[in-house]
């Protein structure tokens, strides 16, 4: 069973939910009506880590359960605390400005690349042995 990489998934939902409030209070602080998703810098960069958390959402799951499935458990779940912490981080710096995104993202790309590269490894690796 996978139950440590069944909460991680959870605790990322829950931060794309997070960052799905965050741009709604951002829409009724900054005067944002809908449909409009651009004019106030402040609202733009917030909406901005919703979208790039939902960008990467279809590259971080799909790697991190067969990452799971194909090496462990335990170690899919880590690395999927750390991607979270890097969106934390991302969402934190790029609210302040669009300078400070970087080391969030880096850290969370860090993360899904090695998960990628484990969920593409370890099947190829059994094929080839």
């Amino acid at each position: 069973m996978y139950h440590d990489t069944a909460i991680v998934t959870c605790l990322a939902i829950a931060f794309y939910f997070f960052t799905s409030a965050a741009v709604a209070r951002a829409r009724y602080t900054f005067g944002v009506k809908l449909p409009a998703i651009s004019g106030q810098p402040d609202f733009e960069r917030i909406f901005r880590v919703q979208m790039n958390t939902l960008e990467w959402m279809p590259i971080f799951l799909p790697s991190l359960w067969l990452f799971a499935i194909y090496i462990s458990d335990a170690i899919a779940a880590a690395l999927g605390v750390v991607w979270i912490i890097g969106r934390i981080v991302y969402f934190i710096g790029y609210r302040q400005a669009v300078e400070k995104r970087g080391p969030g993202f880096g850290i969370q790309a860090l993360a899904c690349i090695v998960l990628w590269c484990g969920a593409l490894g370890a099947p190829v690796w059994k094929i080839i042995h």
